[in-house]
């Protein structure tokens, strides 16, 4: 029907191109986020289970940044630890040398003197070492938890306790024959002491190394699927902005069209 008051084919363009126009801006939109869901509107289920892996990544991500700070916590500790072993080495090589009976009593008392230097930097090292404030090797009491997700998946790192006291060779000395005899049994413990927390930390360590793989592995997978439900298919929003361009130019044609009918019934009036 023609009429003028009611121009219901410009209604209709007008509703059409509206809808052509919010899909338009949608596509602009997605395209230039880059994600499919940008708000709760887009895809609500979408959004909480992207919301909930983004956190899930998160945790993964920070993991496995505390087991690389864990391994260079013991990267830290196993270097002082090497020069731990070399110190013990040189005092049994001097208790070694001084247990033989071709020496005089004072050029015992000179490798004694050097011995119990050593022992002092043993000392030295084990109070100083140091990780971030963290000492690790002046005391066996304690372990440091490196945490990976909730505080039940954890590794702990134990202390140990490479001071005098603790290795029991705060009172050797290599005085005599006897004395010097004595130091080799006790630094055989302390050795054997010293290289079995070095072992520890050696594979607490690689069990570090193997978790931050596993972890970085599933940090991918997870991302992959958040990729899935939250990133926008280019090719296919792209198709469809072409379609909404089309439509909305189509629709802007069309509403200027319709505009023109009320004055086509003017020139039956005329």
């Amino acid at each position: 029907m023609l009429a003028i008051k009611n121009n219901i084919m410009a209604a209709n363009a007008a509703r059409h191109l509206g809808r052509s126009y919010d899909a338009l801006a949608q596509s602009v939109e997605r395209l230039a986020s880059g994600l499919r869901i940008n708000t709760a509107k887009d895809d609500a289920a979408g959004l909480a289970v992207r919301e909930l892996m983004r956190a899930d990544i998160a945790v993964l991500q920070q993991g496995a940044r505390n087991a690389q700070d864990g391994i260079s916590l013991l990267q830290t500790t196993e270097g002082a630890m090497q020069t731990v072993d070399d110190l013990l080495v040189r005092m049994k090589q001097l208790a070694e040398q001084a247990a033989t009976g071709t020496y005089s009593d004072a050029q015992r008392t000179i490798m004694s003197s050097e011995f119990k230097e050593l022992a002092d930097e043993i000392e030295r090292i084990a109070g100083a070492e140091q990780f971030n404030g963290i000492t690790m090797l002046n005391s066996a009491s304690g372990t440091i938890a490196i945490v990976f997700g909730d505080s039940s998946d954890s590794i702990g790192i134990n202390k140990a306790d490479m001071t005098k006291e603790g290795l029991k060779i705060d009172a050797l000395g290599l005085s005599t024959t006897t004395s010097a005899q004595t130091a080799l049994t006790s630094l055989d413990t302390a050795i054997s002491d010293a290289t079995t927390a070095r072992a520890d930390f050696g594979a607490k360590m690689n069990r570090l190394e193997n978790t931050v793989s596993v972890l970085n592995v599933q940090t991918e997978n997870l991302m992959a699927a958040e990729s899935r439900i939250s990133d926008v298919d280019v090719a296919t929003e792209m198709a469809a902005m072409t379609r909404n361009q089309v439509l909305a130019q189509a629709g802007v044609a069309m509403l200027a069209q319709a505009n023109m009918m009320p004055q086509m019934a003017l020139t039956l009036v005329r």
